[in-house]
């Protein structure tokens, strides 16, 4: 359903708000550069600092600009049942393809919990519904055994897999079957991920280097490992410098140097500090982006 290089998309701001021209033109951009789909307002779109009217409208232009070229992930997770509730509601109204939904972060739900909190927003919505388990920032970890048991509910087609475990895309395939969208949520083991059962990443990286994010995938589905290789290699010192600080610090640093967008975050996150520039500023000139 959903595979290949998946970009999560920044929100540029300016002047404290957001920038929907630059916006605009940046997924337009990303598209035309190769990506497979776009995820707006996930985490590296600062959802947690966006007011509702502003998910709504990033979501609404991303769709529009997409015009139905590549998939729209909207981001719609939150640790309130019901306001995931509402944010996938209108990301079905808005013409999304399917919903990104995190695990509830702080409030720690049991296995339980997160089993009844995705039924309740699939029961509520006719949308497919990706899981983003991430722990290092969530908390909790969503067990196989309860992605099993949602994947077994219609519209639960796959899951971000942010855990960092490449032994995780084998077991879920094992558990649930070869059907189950397995997308990387880590663009450094996003070769591993792939070999072990995954179709795809949901990267920060591509949000810079697009065409190379793309193409490394597109290596891998017509089984040139010798080029997906080298360009797994030119990527790894991108992956990292860009989560040398708090993403999407980084990434947005890394943006404006493109043109794209301003550097500027929200708080409680700052802008890339000196040190964090530096080395953004080298591994995209080791890629060959500057």
């Amino acid at each position: 359903m959903f595979k290949g290089s998946i970009v999560a998309l920044i929100t540029p701001f300016r002047e404290g708000k957001v920038d929907a021209v630059a916006f605009k033109d940046f997924v337009d951009w990303q598209i035309k550069q190769g990506t497979h789909g776009v995820v707006p307002v996930g985490t590296t779109g600062e959802s947690p600092t966006l007011s509702h009217e502003e998910h709504r409208l990033v979501v609404s232009l991303t769709v529009e600009v997409a015009k139905g070229r590549v998939p729209v992930i909207a981001g719609t997770g939150s640790n309130s049942t019901e306001e995931a509730i509402a944010l996938t509601r209108h990301a079905k109204e808005a013409g999304a393809d399917a919903a990104l939904v995190v695990t509830p972060y702080y409030n720690k739900p049991s296995q339980e919990g997160l089993y009844q909190h995705y039924k309740a927003i699939h029961d509520a919505v006719d949308l497919p519904i990706i899981i983003y388990n991430i722990p290092g920032r969530s908390v909790i970890d969503m067990s196989v055994a309860t992605m099993a048991r949602l994947a077994k509910l219609p519209n639960i087609v796959g899951v971000k897999d942010a855990t960092a475990d490449l032994a995780r895309p084998l077991r879920t395939r094992v558990e649930i079957g070869p059907d189950f969208c397995q997308l990387s949520g880590e663009d450094a083991t996003v070769t591993g991920f792939l070999a072990q059962g995954g179709v795809g990443c949901i990267s920060v990286t591509a949000n810079i280097a697009p065409a190379l994010c793309s193409q490394l995938h597109e290596a891998w589905q017509r089984g040139d490992l010798v080029e997906m290789a080298r360009i797994r290699d030119i990527l790894l010192p991108l992956h990292q410098a860009m989560f040398v600080e708090t993403s999407p610090a980084p990434v947005k640093y890394a943006a404006s140097l493109l043109g794209k967008a301003t550097p500027d975050v929200r708080l409680p996150l700052v802008p890339c500090s000196a040190e964090g520039r530096t080395v953004v500023e080298a591994a995209m000139r080791k890629a060959g982006l500057i």
